[in-house]
């Protein structure tokens, strides 16, 4: 009888205990607008590396295709020339079929040495020292254009197969960024979002110089949708719009990646700053932003938000870059 009596108190206690634990112990409130977009921002902060790497790789090729057309066209008129020399001597080629010797000129015309070539030419004296000599320089050069020729096109099929990967990633990147998106509209709904867009007037008075221009121009996008990989005008990712606005006033060696523009600007203070320095951050200045004054930046953030201002300090800053 006390056994059972104790029993059913064990029981109840721990029942009671269990409510309480599924009160305080499991009770989950849903995330703020702030930690949603903090989460967001940390999200990003993985994707937009990637991002840029897309942006330099795309650069990267094409500039050496770039020099691949040019090298082919230079090669061109020595192509020409190797030809007509070859024409020359196919009494020599004939020679060498009905005496069943094809295999040096075979192996003339596929190697290019042009020792291998002269030394049967010297042997057989089938052409003049002349011959030779203007023979020896054609396919020289043919030799040299193939050496320099070679480490390019590897590099072009190696970025290439780059940038390959990379677009099959493509998928995943605008999956995340649907996902941000989603995140978004939990935390606002339709709604604008945290704030304005353009907290304090944007420009400041600016003197007519070119970085105040520039700073003029991005002011000009804010509210435009982020879209990676682009540079407008229409629509913008971070280094797509601080090249954009700085080519509207005439500078166009910035390039769309983040770190080539930190290599291509001069390197200043933060107490120097001026209308259209770039403000770089995180230490591998995936991000970049056009400082319009005030401690005040105009930049395109991520695919959840418009291009806006932010406050430069709101995010780690790396470094600070002057357009010359």
């Amino acid at each position: 009888m006390e056994t059972s009596r104790l029993a059913r108190l064990l029981v109840a206690a721990l029942g009671g205990l269990s409510l309480a634990l599924g009160v305080t112990g499991f009770a989950h409130a849903d995330p703020t607008p702030g930690e949603i977009e903090k989460q967001i921002d940390d999200k990003w902060n993985t994707i937009e590396p990637l991002v840029e790497q897309h942006n330099q790789l795309k650069l990267q090729l094409a500039s050496n295709q770039a020099k691949v057309k040019q090298l082919n066209d230079q090669i061109a008129p020595l192509k020409a020339q190797v030809d007509a020399a070859f024409d020359k001597v196919s009494a020599f080629a004939v020679m060498q079929y009905k005496t069943g010797r094809v295999s040096k000129l075979d192996a003339m015309l596929t190697t290019g040495s042009p020792d291998t070539f002269v030394d049967q030419m010297l042997l057989l004296n089938m052409v003049a020292k002349d011959e030779q000599s203007k023979i020896r320089d054609v396919i020289t050069a043919k030799q040299q254009y193939e050496e320099l020729k070679a480490p390019i096109d590897k590099l072009v099929a190696e970025q290439a197969t780059q940038e390959k990967s990379l677009a099959s990633q493509e998928t995943q990147i605008n999956a995340d960024i649907k996902n941000l998106q989603d995140m978004r509209m939990q935390a606002y709904g339709t709604g604008a979002g945290t704030g304005a867009l353009a907290p304090v007037a944007c420009p400041q008075q600016y003197d007519g110089s070119p970085g105040a221009k520039a700073a003029q121009f991005a002011c000009k996008q804010i509210g435009k949708r982020y879209v990676w990989a682009t540079e407008g005008p229409n629509t913008f990712d971070c280094s797509g719009l601080t090249m954009w606005s700085w080519k509207q006033v005439g500078v166009t060696y910035l390039r769309h990646y983040t770190m080539w523009q930190y290599e291509d600007t001069k390197r200043v203070s933060r107490s120097d700053l001026k209308p259209g320095d770039l403000v770089f951050f995180y230490p591998d200045k995936h991000h970049v932003g056009l400082y319009v004054g005030n401690g005040w930046m105009v930049h395109a953030p991520n695919p959840s938000k418009p291009v806006q201002m932010k406050k430069i300090d709101e995010e780690p800053i790396s470094g600070y870059g002057r357009v010359a």
